[in-house]
Formats: C-alpha cells, sequence, structure tokens
C-alpha cells in the first residue's frame, strides 16, 4: 500500500509498516498545503491511505466518494503512539478504498 503522511503524523511510525510504501507531505514538497489540496494531490499521485492526526478532518472535508483512504490517530505525541503500535499495525492492514478509521491514542 501507498502512504502519506500528514504533517503532524510522528516520521518513526514508518518503520513499523513493514511492506507499505510510506512517504511524508514534508518529502512531496506538499507541507504547505492545505487538507483539501493534500487530500486531492495524494489521490492523484496513486496513494492509498493518508495517515494524519488532525481529528477535525473529517468534519472538515467532504470524503463521500474518496479512494484515498483516511487513518486518523488521536494523537501527536509518538511515545503514546508507539504503545498502540500493534493497534496501528491492523488497522493499517485492514484498510480499504475510501475507508475513514480512527485508532484512539
Amino acid at each position: 500500500m501507498k502512504i502519506l503522511f500528514d504533517q503532524g503524523t510522528p516520521a518513526p511510525l514508518r518503520q513499523y509498516l513493514a511492506g507499505h510504501s510510506v512517504d511524508t507531505a514534508y518529502e512531496r514538497g506538499w507541507s504547505e498545503l492545505r487538507n483539501g489540496d493534500l487530500l486531492t494531490e495524494a489521490g492523484n499521485n496513486g496513494y492509498d491511505l493518508l495517515i494524519t492526526t488532525d481529528q477535525n478532518i473529517r468534519y472538515q472535508q467532504n470524503l463521500t466518494g474518496k479512494r484515498l483512504g483516511i487513518l486518523v490517530l488521536r494523537s501527536t505525541s509518538w511515545p503514546r503512539i508507539q504503545q498502540r503500535i500493534g493497534d496501528v499495525q491492523e488497522v493499517v492492514d485492514g484498510m480499504r478504498p475510501g475507508d475513514y478509521r480512527e485508532v484512539p491514542i
């Protein structure tokens, strides 16, 4: 699966997503894009999943009909996310096009 990390997603998470191709918005030069534009760019560039910590994305964007899956981590704290790494991996591996999921951290 081709995964894009939004700005707040801790980069160390990528090492726990073996078998997936992971880029960050920063690496792609998209760190200044607002959520709607970021979703469009990600979809246009073949990403399957956006991992974000923006808990309001569901309310700010119309996600209906999007092929891009969205996973919201409900914390930006890497130590807290790391404690739930198994849950994150399980959700990522189970994501399908257009899915929206949240992992409470």
